[in-house]
């Protein structure tokens, strides 16, 4: 069954609870029900095997955890006989027998339960005279590995969230990515790693700061599996939301992760792997979301532990703490003598360029770009999001860049390479091509600069397009049409990014036009600066700023200076200004001869309804 066949017959448990629940209230327990179904199929092959190793270790008074895990064949286990067919054959004591069985499972499965408040779900199904019917209907559900892979499952976790969060006017992009951002993602982040890609019994460690439902960490293992069966990924996470984790967990469990490497809590003000370091990472912190939360003890660690903490940097303004995740992710890089870390987050637009010289955003980019670290940054289309439409990018970082990269950023404009959905889910309306996630990839894997060539027939109308890497030529114009050509990669000194604010003075004269001088301390005899006459200037970091002076102040105020104490250092990273390409309008007489055009076919109408 297709998954979205499946993840719409399990929302049609909704049907059931209208009336008594309220549309918010549906997904609870839609997905406490769907988790439980998941394990239920899973440990039915080994069911009487652990039941049977249970009662032998029993027998031999022997604690039985270690054994029972052993004979499930999973991480988890049930020490109970019951199963949700034999649950729903006992009609009168299904509250009972449900609880019981959940008591019964293995201890990382009951805190999944404990999420979700699963004892009073049950008690609430009971008093609505709903209970039997709603696990009726779960038991009839197919959910085996056979028939449903882990994979299909994440994408039925995801697709539930989804409606759950459409239902209660929830954020769903809070709750996980799109597929296949994640598998750009992925890409991007093992794309330079042969060893990786070909080595043999190769282990990494992966981790997600803001997990979600955990489908970063399962796309990574998909990706890795698929083009190396001999590697393998030890999974870690923290996720916030308790839903979230609950499926998340239940997830790692199925697909045989350690699930004590994924911790709930605020990964800002309560770290769940204050020493861990990672081979790779990967997040979609929540977009322009405040901090003020966690504000005491985010200033706290910055004030205290400043470059020996997570927050050393800067902090950002408190309206968003999305550079935070980043400089938090900064922390966990392993070290380049261990094998170094390559990182990707994705953020909005505000961290390329909130902020100006000295400010906390500002002193952050100046730590990523002086220190060599942002590998590339990815443009991506707008509308890509369930719960936003607005341009998001992908910033690739690493402190293992290999020669080539070094000293440099690479900038992708993939914004224009999507392709329409057949049916809007949320803000959703379009998804990144496979073309899309070839040509970034390759793009990036190659650091290679290129344009796209877009090929406009004689009528006007686009008919193709055409990526022309650097030191290629373009392809032929079409016969009467033409080409137009726009940066798609381009590498960019990490200076490039750079400028000093500089202050620049004139002084303050009196009634009579005089120059006023000091006539105490350092400044005696110096000229007093006018406040109302104080400007600023932007002077790149690849320019001398004396020359600058000398050329764009001097030659309109004579008189002024700079006051050095008063430079400041900044850096923002103007993604659109670098891929903005200037179109002449048409000419003036080709503009006239359509306006004349224009007027004679109004003129010709006007003449035939008056006759």
């Amino acid at each position: 069954m297709p998954q979205s066949d499946l993840s719409n017959l399990i929302w049609s448990v909704a049907d059931l609870l209208r009336g008594d629940y309220r549309q918010s209230e549906y997904g609870r327990v839609i997905l406490a029900f769907t988790v439980l179904r998941r394990l239920d199929c899973v440990l039915a092959p080994t069911k009487q095997a652990v039941l049977d190793i249970q009662k032998k270790m029993a027998a031999q008074d022997l604690p039985p955890d270690k054994f029972m895990r052993r004979a499930s064949g999973t991480s988890f286990y049930n020490g109970s006989s019951l199963d949700l067919a034999k649950i729903i054959g006992d009609q009168d004591n299904i509250a009972t027998n449900l609880q019981t069985y959940i008591d019964a499972f293995s201890p990382e499965v009951r805190d999944v339960f404990e999420r979700f408040n699963f004892t009073e779900a049950v008690d609430r199904l009971g008093k609505n005279k709903l209970l039997y019917m709603v696990t009726e209907k779960f038991a009839g559900f197919d959910l085996h590995p056979g028939r449903v892979t882990n994979a299909q499952m994440g994408l039925v976790f995801e697709e539930l969230i989804r409606k759950f969060a459409e239902a209660s006017n929830d954020t769903a992009g809070e709750h996980f990515t799109p597929r296949e951002v994640i598998r750009l993602m992925v890409n991007l982040l093992f794309i330079e790693d042969d060893d990786v890609l070909s080595g043999n019994n190769v282990v990494r460690t992966i981790y997600d700061p803001t997990a979600g439902t955990g489908g970063m960490l399962s796309v990574a293992d998909e990706y890795l599996m698929e083009h190396n069966p001999n590697a393998a990924l030890t999974m870690y996470g923290q996720e916030l939301n308790d839903m979230s984790y609950a499926i998340c967990k239940a997830d790692m469990l199925i697909k045989g992760q350690d699930v004590r490497n994924i911790v709930a809590g605020n990964t800002l003000s309560d770290d769940g792997h204050p020493d861990a370091k990672f081979d790779y990472m990967l997040s979609n912190p929540p977009f322009g979301v405040e901090w003020k939360k966690v504000q005491k003890e985010v200033q706290q660690e910055h004030k205290v532990q400043g470059f020996n903490g997570r927050f050393g940097p800067g902090l950002p303004r408190v309206s968003d703490g999305s550079l935070l995740f980043l400089m938090h992710l900064l922390s966990k890089m392993r070290p380049l003598r261990d094998g170094g870390s390559r990182f990707g987050i994705v953020l909005n637009g505000s961290p390329l360029f909130t902020g100006g010289a000295g400010s906390g955003e500002s002193e952050i980019r100046r730590h990523v770009l002086e220190s060599d670290l942002v590998e590339a940054i990815i443009g991506l289309p707008t509308d890509l999001f369930y719960n936003t439409g607005i341009a998001t990018y992908v910033w690739i970082l690493s402190n293992k860049k290999p020669d080539h990269r070094k000293g440099k950023v690479q900038l992708i404009d993939a914004s224009g390479m999507w392709r329409k959905m057949r049916k809007s889910l949320g803000s959703k309306r379009r998804e990144i091509s496979d073309e899309g996630i070839a040509i970034t990839t390759r793009l990036f894997g190659e650091c290679i600069e290129a344009q796209m060539a877009t090929l406009i027939d004689a009528e006007g109308k686009e008919i193709g397009q055409q990526v022309v890497e650097a030191g290629q030529d373009a392809p032929r114009a079409p016969e009467g049409g033409k080409i137009k050509l726009r940066p798609l990669s381009m590498l960019l000194p990490n200076k490039a990014f750079g400028y000093r604010q500089i202050t620049v003075e004139r002084p303050l004269r009196d009634e009579d036009g005089n120059v006023v001088l000091g006539t105490r301390g350092k400044q005696k005899g110096q000229p007093q600066p006018d406040s109302g006459l104080r400007d600023t200037e932007i002077v790149p970091l690849t320019e001398d700023v004396q020359a600058y002076f000398d050329r764009e102040v001097k030659p309109h105020a004579p008189d002024a200076w700079i006051d050095e104490s008063k430079t400041k250092t900044g850096y923002e990273i103007p993604f659109n200004r670098h891929f903005y390409v200037f179109e002449p309008p048409r000419e003036l007489a080709e503009i006239d001869a359509d306006l004349s055009e224009v007027t004679k076919n109004i003129q010709r109408m006007l003449v035939e309804l008056a006759g």
